[in-house]
């Protein structure tokens, strides 16, 4: 991004106090400072931190004193207090996560869609950013995952300006001089660039004694393709770290200490820490060096510590590795605790994605400390602590706990399961001549297979195969994640875009009446023969899940059948089939009534089901994709384990219980910040819905969502729920797979049908079916056992009748047999069993079915005489034109060419004979 020039950073208020322009020689950025002869920038790692038993401050905040002094400071000078908005960022579709308290107001805010909740306004935000976890800890509480950004913004319209960035900055100065009673001349203000949520501007970074306290961005452009054009509305984006303001009024060795207090005790305690209070103040005035921004190498980035405090490096890494660890963990559980409360399930997609990550490295990190067991332990202190500021923590404390618990046990699962897979992936390497894993591929093992770098190093290297971890490992794989995809265009779409710009949007007479079944329409425009734009209609375009409609349209003599409807912009457009009307003609439009009101019916239904899932499944269920079709509807939710048959039971149960109460379905059209205000973000239940004015639908207080699908008036009206079945379509998501109104009626008929024909088969009553069903399962059971029973009885003798008839060769014995309709488990069973009976023996057995195959064993006496089942199996396969492979007592192959099965059975012999010879030579 390009460089500001110095007048997008010199505000009058730096003239008036006698700040003067700088550059620092360590980082080469410019700052303001009061001090005429100051050198260098002041921010960490230019300069270490000198706050650290020095507060600059007029006193120590506790965390809380902190926050409540910010918003209150801004309250006194006309701002009004909002409320914090969640972490999981629901109401954008670029973002997973709340990165800053501006992305709250992107990008409706900002781009002057819609007004802001007040003007100016502050804000406390939770966010949540990635691409420092690996920092956290080493920096002792300048990185973290999860933090409390204040933030005080002012929205700057062309017709109503607010205040810009001479107040920006003088607020800021009287806040920290005034408020917090730090002296003038220790502040500092460096020159930046602000990027995040698709915005830019320059910056001002508030330093005090070596930290970076706020962060002053002058918000000015959208980025679009890389280029900066500017907004219709400048916004003051100002972040004031509330942790990093408390740190520095306390001047403890670590942030972590300032910010969680006792509760960092209790921690060290639980992790069998002991903090040396004098190391800690040395290393954490230096910790600033520790952060990975410049470097990927935090060993030289340790020697350089160590060499400033007098110690050696391996012995300074031995006593700070551990409490890094546990500041990580303090501030990972705090990230995942708050994620889990607003319903995001680990996986392997969007927001799942990140919890996974950050829980394995907090498990790693655990088991480092030989602490895993605790886990749930840290997790309560953490709820306990933050419940005071987050009551929802409280409520959502037991299914954080189950949530953690099913993770844990994915966790050593995956683990168990790679260490084969690292296995196999050394043996390969070491074939090609290859000695070292690549990061790629260590990438590529954790994101597709969910292995930690270091569980995959320990398992390598045991095998021969060098590992190199690097440092910031779990931010490159954090980056890679943090953004949601670009949703591609329809090819429909793209290709109408410019064929359909001159003209103006089609009236929705699909919204303006659900039931409305024919309509008249004039043709504004006729596209390669079949692609027609009308004035108005009431065709549902495919859209939010929903099938579009089918139907008709006539004009004079002539019936065109609509086979598609797309919605691109505010244009709608139907695909036809048969003759085409005239520009400018008019047209009679008839909906399939039968299609439309079972989609109407599946996409209420869908809404119901939601609703009951989340009060049988929990808080922590949110919609993760739906579609409605004609005959069949599913819903994809967001939990951590399978949905029983018990459970979906009840979700059926309530589900019914809405369509029988005829609840009406009441959908308004509001402004999103109205909505929003009374309905909160559960209306992104379905995905975010575009536009300042959004269609809400609401079901009594069952559940309501912004949608633009078609809705029955009442829930009544869709007459029956019924689910089909449950699926797991991947890790953290289940589906629900049902049918609404008749197509339900029919799947309970098909079902019925189903147990008739089985009362019948049983000849019983089908009141008796289940019980009977019962008995023969029962009855089928004791004969499989009673069959096994027989077969080995029958193996045995087997076994009796081809030892006794064994050719012997030399100091072995040889069976050879073509066996007839038997399969592959049977011959090795038998084979097993002949073994057993005598260690002499060498077995070969073939089968032939639509391949051939073969199958040799040889007992302990053979593979000493020199037989290699595995060799043997390799030759006989050839002669099959298949191949095998084995281990010296086991081998199997085979072939394509069944016809040569005698061929190779008449080898055996030679090929035996051939093996003991060479051993004997």
């Amino acid at each position: 991004m390009r460089q500001f020039p110095e007048k997008a950073y010199k505000v009058p208020f730096f003239v008036e106090n006698g700040f003067v322009r700088r550059k620092c020689p360590v980082c080469g950025n410019f700052f303001w400072t009061q001090v005429s002869d100051q050198e260098i920038c002041g921010e960490s790692p230019c300069q270490e931190y000198t706050f650290i038993g020095e507060p600059p401050t007029r006193r120590g905040y506790t965390y809380r004193e902190m926050r409540e002094a910010f918003l209150s400071f801004f309250e006194k000078n006309g701002h009004v207090r909002i409320k914090p908005y969640p972490v999981v960022a629901r109401w954008r579709d670029d973002l997973y996560v709340t990165i800053a308290s501006v992305v709250d107001f992107q990008p409706y805010v900002t781009d002057g869609i819609i007004p802001p909740p007040a003007n100016p306004l502050v804000i406390s935000q939770p966010c949540i950013r990635f691409e420092d976890i690996d920092n956290v800890g080493p920096t002792f509480g300048r990185h973290l995952t999860i933090f409390e950004m204040g933030g005080a913004h002012a929205f700057n319209y062309l017709d109503k300006q607010v205040y810009w960035k001479d107040q920006t900055v003088r607020y800021h100065h009287q806040f920290v001089t005034e408020e917090l009673g730090i002296k003038s001349d220790l502040v500092v203000y460096k020159e930046g660039i602000w990027s995040g949520g698709g915005n830019a501007g320059p910056d001002l970074e508030s330093i005090v004694k070596g930290l970076e306290i706020a962060t002053l961005v002058f918000m000015m452009y959208k980025i679009r393709d890389d280029q900066l054009t500017e907004l219709p509305v400048k916004t003051v984006d100002t972040g004031y770290g509330v942790e990093r303001y408390t740190w520095l009024s306390q001047g403890t060795p670590s942030g972590f200490q300032a910010v969680y207090g006792q509760v960092i005790d209790e921690i060290a305690k639980m992790a069998g820490l002991k903090l040396d209070e004098k190391l800690l103040i040395e290393s954490a005035k230096l910790s600033g060096m520790m952060s990975l921004e410049k470097t990927s190498d935090r060993t030289t980035l340790r020697r350089r510590v160590a060499k400033r405090i007098g110690m050696a490096p391996k012995e300074l890494d031995k006593i700070m590795t551990p409490i890094e660890s546990m500041f990580a963990i303090t501030d990972h559980v705090k990230t995942l605790i708050f994620m889990l409360a607003e319903g995001v399930v680990p996986s392997n997609v969007r927001e799942g994605y990140l919890t996974r990550l950050l829980f394995r490295r907090t498990y790693r990190l655990l088991k480092i400390l030989g602490i895993e067991d605790r886990l749930h332990d840290f997790v309560d202190l953490q709820v306990s602590y933050w419940a005071v500021d987050y009551p929802h923590l409280k409520t959502m404390r037991d299914e954080i706990l189950e949530a953690l618990s099913i993770e844990e046990k994915k966790y050593q699962h995956t683990l168990e399961r790679g260490t084969e897979l690292v296995k196999r992936l050394s043996k390969e390497l070491k074939a090609k001549g290859q000695t070292k894993l690549s990061t790629e591929t260590l990438a590529e093992l954790y994101d597709s297979h969910g292995l930690p770098p270091n569980a995959v190093q320990e398992t390598a290297e045991k095998e021969g195969i060098k590992v190199s971890v690097p440092d910031n490992f779990y931010a490159v794989i954090a980056a890679r994640h943090v953004a949601a995809p670009l949703t591609e265009e329809a090819p429909i779409v793209k290709k109408m875009r410019d064929k359909i710009s001159d003209l103006p949007a089609t009236r929705t007479l699909y919204y303006e009446n659900a039931y409305l079944q024919t309509f008249r329409a004039k043709v504004l425009r006729l596209i390669e023969g079949k692609y027609v734009v009308l004035d108005q209609t009431a065709f549902y375009p495919e859209g939010g899940g929903q099938l579009p409609d089918y139907g008709y349209i006539t004009f004079k003599k002539n019936k065109t059948r609509v086979t598609d409807v797309q919605k691109v912009g505010s244009i709608i457009i139907h695909a036809i089939e048969g003759p085409a009307p005239n520009i400018g003609e008019n047209v009679i439009g008839k909906i399939d009534w039968n299609r439309r009101i079972s989609l109407m019916r599946h996409h209420t239904a869908t809404h119901i089901l939601i609703g009951a899932a989340r009060r049988v499944l929990g808080e922590h269920v949110w919609q993760s994709g739906a579609q409605k079709e004609v005959n069949r509807a599913r819903l994809d939710l967001s939990h951590y384990k399978r949905i029983t048959s018990s459970e979906a039971a009840e979700i059926e149960w309530l589900a019914n219980n809405i369509v029988m109460s005829s609840l009406p379905v009441e959908i308004t059209w509001m402004p999103r910040e109205k909505a929003e205000s009374l309905y909160g973000f559960r209306l992104y239940e379905g995905g975010v819905v575009p536009g300042r004015e959004i269609r809400v639908v609401k079901i009594g207080e069952w559940d309501v969502e912004a949608c633009g699908g078609n809705h029955c008036r009442t829930t009544g009206e869709i007459g029956l729920i019924k689910i089909a079945k449950t699926e797991r379509i991947q890790d953290g998501v289940e589906r629900l797979i049902f049918a609404a109104g008749i197509p339900a009626i029919k799947l309970v008929q098909e079902k019925e049908k189903i147990l008739h024909k089985t009362a019948e088969t049983l000849e019983i009553p089908i009141e008796k079916v289940e019980e009977a069903t019962r008995a023969a399962v029962s009855g089928w059971k004791e004969s499989r056992k009673e069959i096994d029973r027989l077969k080995k009885e029958l193996a045995k003798y087997e076994a009796e009748r081809m030892v006794a008839h064994a050719k012997a060769i030399g100091k072995i014995k040889l069976v050879t047999r073509l066996m007839k309709n038997v399969d592959a488990d049977r011959m090795i069973k038998l084979a097993a069993e002949l073994i057993r009976a005598d260690s002499k023996l060498v077995v070969v057995f073939g089968s032939t079915n639509e391949t051939a195959r073969v199958v040799v064993m040889a007992g302990t006496e053979g593979v000493k005489a020199g037989i290699h089942s595995g060799k043997l199996a390799s030759a006989l396969a050839k002669i099959l034109g298949g191949g095998g492979s084995g281990k010296p007592n086991f081998g199997q192959g085979g072939g394509e060419q069944v016809n040569k099965i005698d061929d190779a059975l008449k080898a055996v012999e030679s090929l035996v004979k051939t093996m003991l010879t060479s051993t004997k030579h």
